[in-house]
């Protein structure tokens, strides 16, 4: 298996160099990175007793197979592993519960009031509402639950003081156990603000002064996962407003393009609660922490990079423990981009085809084996800023150019 690992990144390096893939530099990286996504997720998809035939012939369609086809499989390959991911976790939070037995008519406890396994993963001065939405689940906290998916799964994640070799590391995003190439290793959970709702991400526009857990993908949807922090310890109906937004402040002259500038980059008002209903979400999902990978430091290589995956809401049994809720009203907002601005772009109701509706997530997938070790996430920070943290080390500064050209 490690001979045919060695084909695939053989195969990375070259794919990811070839100039026939897009006219321009963005869409080229682009599409290098759905064809290593392609590569290391059909690996993975491929098993440990595949053959060497196998490989070649999975080498050869990322060579010939069009980016859509490409984009296709990697979600299927996603998929297929989230579904896995998923059967797992309801096998550790509802599967005692299904076989439980009701109390016999008999029982002294028939008439006492049951505190159902929510309240007891809340604690018992938490004040429970009986939502009828919110099932019962098994009373584990969500260090129980990372316990137990790691001996179904293989492994799990912790947050333990980072690694990387610089003061702004802070907490660090830690696998316990082993996960080969290809796997999901986890999601990346939060708000997510298709560029129709840019104005109401907390601190608009400079989103990023105070909130490094934003996350751009390459559609323009951006992922706020300052609201998830560490998850929480119960299943329940998240509406994203964990943590407290802050207001932007302006302190610019008013006068000429500053003046014009204000006026496009005004919040919107009611972006608070009203901009999101809320989900269903497992709070103890124990992958849903990909916001605290950090970037490696000097001498360090990535070992995951970031997916695109558009989990299908017509999966009702899974989207609790999809740790993402969208702003706005749910309904996809078609937009247009002229230069660094995005429009409202509207389509005619004649006829046409509706897609499936859809979740636009991220996930980081490993891109080698990883054993109880960091892990680690290139984050490709835009070289046209003026100044960059003194700690980013660029990886790639070819790449870092091409994703934001």
């Amino acid at each position: 298996m490690a001979f045919l690992f060695q084909k695939f990144q053989e195969a990375v390096k070259v794919l990811a160099k070839s100039p026939t893939f897009a006219r321009d530099p963005r869409s080229l990286q682009f599409e290098a990175d759905i064809n290593r996504l392609f590569l290391f997720t059909s690996y993975y998809r491929l098993g440990k007793d595949a053959a060497e035939a196998d490989a070649d012939e999975i080498i050869d369609m990322a060579t010939k197979a069009s980016l859509a086809d490409q984009q296709k499989q990697v979600q299927e390959n996603i998929h297929s592993q989230i579904k896995t991911f998923c059967e797992n976790m309801d096998d550790i939070l509802l599967c005692t519960l299904q076989n439980s037995v009701e109390p016999n008519e008999s029982s002294p406890e028939k008439n006492t009031p049951h505190r159902s396994g929510l309240s007891l993963a809340v604690g018992r001065t938490a004040s429970l509402n009986n939502h009828p939405d919110i099932p019962e689940t098994n009373p584990l906290t969500r260090t129980e639950v990372s316990r137990k998916l790691k001996d179904l799964k293989g492994y799990t994640l912790d947050i333990k003081p980072s690694q990387v070799p610089h003061n702004d590391a802070g907490q660090g995003l830690i696998l316990n156990g082993e996960a080969d190439v290809g796997s999901v290793i986890a999601f990346y959970p939060g708000v997510i603000y298709s560029p129709a709702y840019y104005q109401y991400i907390p601190g608009y526009p400079r989103v990023d002064a105070q909130n490094s857990y934003l996350i751009t993908r390459y559609d323009g949807t951006v992922i706020n996962a300052q609201p998830w922090g560490f998850g929480g310890e119960s299943r329940e109906i998240w509406k994203g407003y964990s943590v407290s937004e802050s207001k932007p402040n302006f302190e610019v002259a008013e006068k000429g393009s500053d003046k014009i500038w204000k006026i496009l980059s005004k919040p919107l008002d009611g972006g608070g609660a009203s901009g999101m209903k809320g989900d269903l979400l497992e709070r103890r999902n124990p992958l849903a922490l990909g916001h605290f990978a950090n970037h490696p430091g000097k001498n360090m290589t990535p070992n995951v990079m970031v997916c695109p995956y558009d989990f299908p809401l017509t999966e009702k049994s899974m989207r609790t423990y999809i740790p993402n809720i969208s702003f706005g009203n749910g309904d996809e907002v078609n937009m247009k981009r002229l230069g660094s601005f995005w429009f409202k772009s509207w389509k005619s109701g004649n006829g046409g085809s509706y897609d499936i509706p859809v979740l636009k997530s991220l996930i980081l997938v490993a891109t080698r084996a990883i054993c109880d070790e960091e892990i680690l996430l290139n984050y490709r920070l835009s070289n046209s800023k003026r100044r960059r943290p003194s700690w980013y080390i660029p990886v790639d500064e070819e790449e870092d150019r091409r994703r934001w050209s």
